[in-house]
Order: structure tokens, then C-alpha cells, then sequence
């Protein structure tokens, strides 16, 4: 079996190893792959590895050989599910293998808004606390999260996880889900979605992106919002307008945004979020420990050999 790996770099810049891959097949790696160079490279795979290559009809159809895509990653929007299937061509992903990392993540951006940690880290290098006349200083408010409301929008792993945290931290949780109230985790309350904009201190974004879900954050929901209230982003960059939050970083409507997504990656230079008060943002790295992407690499190697085995797991698009 040929196995190609389109750009694995993001996944393995060279820390792990794909060896296990060598052992079930003929393995070439490439750490990036342009759109115009998939099908060259590609040529006679048998399984194709993807993280954020296109993978559409097209391309499947210069690849007649191909048997299996492994989509690196629990997202698949860049993959042609339904051209695959047409051409009897197994797609899988790997789920739920970065759960805690964007929990941890997510956590860490509430905290930094709360803590103002990166603020006072950079004063202090500028020499700030030396030149203190009290043992302590501050000048930005830092505040408990103890009975803070918390707006989770999207139960699934994520979601739920950062919500069980939160209550352990003594905040208040609300979600917009469409679980029924019996179904939810004891501490979380249900709530409409516009009913959770306005009484959540700290809004947390953890659902799909969809139509439904696309730019659901825009001048009108932020309105609804406390003024001063966080928002925090470790889901999809196209579930918020980033003009939008940024104006509303500018006139206080939003006390912070944190946000590891953005919705063009890598982001512009001159995307406003880099200049707005309060904005921290980090390189999508949330799903990135090296726990998580050793995960990634054994569920996606796991994937590979259940389909050579001809038992397929993690299947997106079950073949009739």
C-alpha cells in the first residue's frame, strides 16, 4: 500500500515519529503540499493523509488509485465527503483526541482576561514593579471567577468538559445546546441563546460552524451582551464578525476577547483584532500539546490499518 501524507509538518514538525505509518505500507511525507501539487504527489496513493489540503472532486478524480482518505484532525469540511463516496473512497477523521488540550486552552485565555497575566508579565519586563513604592501594584482589575456566570455555547466534549471545570470553580453555568434539560451534567442550566448573551459575564463559543452558527456573534448578539463582558473563541474563527468584536474591544461593549481561530488562517497583518484593546490572540494551537498530537498520529495510524484489516472505524461516510 502507498500512503502519501499531504502536510504533515503542522502535526509532526519533527518531534514524533510516523513509523508506525512505515509498517503498513510505503510512506512518503510531505510538511506542506500547494493545491496545484496534490495530484503529482498524490499520483499512486492508495490512503491520502490530509490535515488542511483540499481534497475535492476534482482532485479524486486525477487520483484513480485511491482507496482511503485520513483526514488528520476531527474536522473534515476539506474533504468532498459526498464525491468520495461516489467513487467508493473511505473517508475518517480522528475525534476527540484534543478534548483536554482545548479545554486547558480555553481555561487559559478566561484566566489571562481575569488575571490580566500577559498585561502584568509586560510591565514588568518594562520595569514597572521595580519602580513600584508598595510591595505590590495594579492598575487593571483582577476578579474571581467564583460566582461569574459562564454562557457555554455547544455541549459536545468540549463544551461539556469546560463547563464541569467552570462549575468547579465555583462559577454559575449556562448553555445553549440542543440537549434537553434533563440530559445536561448537574450544575448546567439551559438557556435560549439570546437569553444567555445577556447574563453571561464570560461567553464561550464550542459548537460546529454551520450556516446557522456562521458569524453568530456580530454587532446585533454582541448588543445583547453585558457591557463588559468576555468573550473567548476556541471553536471556529467564522462563528464571530471580527470587525464586530473588534469595535466592540474599542467601546468597551466587550471588557476582552481571547480567541485561538481566526477566520482567515494565517490572519492578515492588518486584521484589526492585532490593535483592539483586550484581544489575545493565539496561533490555533489549542488542539497542539504534544499529548494530543501523539493521539492524533496513533488514532490516525489505527484508522489506517482497521480499513486495511477491512473493519473501518471512524468512518464519515459509511459505505452502503
Amino acid at each position: 500500500m502507498k500512503i502519501v501524507i499531504l502536510d504533515g509538518y503542522s502535526v509532526n514538525p519533527g518531534d514524533l515519529s510516523w513509523d508506525t505509518l512505515k509498517d503498513l505500507g510505503e510512506l512518503k511525507v510531505y510538511d506542506r503540499t500547494a493545491a496545484d501539487e496534490v495530484t503529482e504527489r498524490a499520483a499512486d496513493a492508495d490512503a491520502l493523509f490530509t490535515n488542511k489540503v483540499i481534497i475535492d472532486e476534482r482532485v479524486m478524480a486525477s487520483l484513480p488509485k485511491l482507496k482511503y482518505i485520513g483526514v488528520l484532525a476531527t474536522g473534515y469540511n476539506v474533504v468532498d465527503v459526498k464525491a468520495a463516496s461516489n467513487r467508493g473512497i473511505t473517508v475518517t477523521n480522528v475525534p476527540a483526541y484534543s478534548t483536554d488540550s482545548v479545554v486547558q486552552m480555553t481555561l487559559a485565555h478566561i484566566l489571562n482576561l481575569t488575571n490580566q497575566v500577559a498585561y502584568y508579565a509586560e510591565q514588568n519586563r518594562n520595569g514597572r514593579w521595580s519602580r513600584a513604592e508598595d510591595f505590590c501594584y495594579w492598575d487593571e482589575p483582577v476578579n474571581e471567577l467564583a460566582g461569574r456566570t459562564l454562557g457555554v455555547v455547544g455541549l459536545g466534549n468540549i463544551g461539556s468538559k469546560v463547563a464541569k471545570v467552570a462549575a468547579a470553580l465555583g462559577m454559575d453555568v449556562f448553555a445553549y445546546t440542543s440537549r434537553n434539560s434533563a440530559s445536561l451534567p448537574p450544575g448546567i442550566q439551559k438557556a435560549t441563546f439570546t437569553g444567555l448573551l445577556g447574563i453571561s459575564d464570560i461567553l464561550t463559543l464550542h459548537c460546529p460552524l454551520t450556516e446557522k452558527t456562521y458569524n453568530m456573534i456580530n454587532r446585533e448578539t454582541i448588543s445583547y451582551m453585558k457591557r463588559g463582558a468576555l468573550l473567548i473563541n476556541t471553536g471556529r474563527g467564522p462563528l464571530v464578525d471580527e470587525n464586530a468584536v473588534a469595535e466592540a474591544l474599542e467601546s468597551g461593549q466587550l471588557g476582552g476577547y481571547g480567541a485561538d481561530v481566526m477566520v482567515e488562517e494565517p490572519p492578515r497583518a492588518d486584521n484589526p483584532l492585532f490593535t483592539a484593546p483586550n484581544a489575545y490572540i493565539t496561533p490555533h494551537i489549542a488542539w497542539a500539546s504534544t499529548s494530543a498530537r501523539k493521539r492524533l498520529v496513533s488514532i490516525a495510524v489505527a484508522n489506517l490499518k482497521a480499513f486495511a484489516d477491512g473493519s473501518p472505524v471512524n468512518v464519515i461516510n459509511p459505505m452502503q
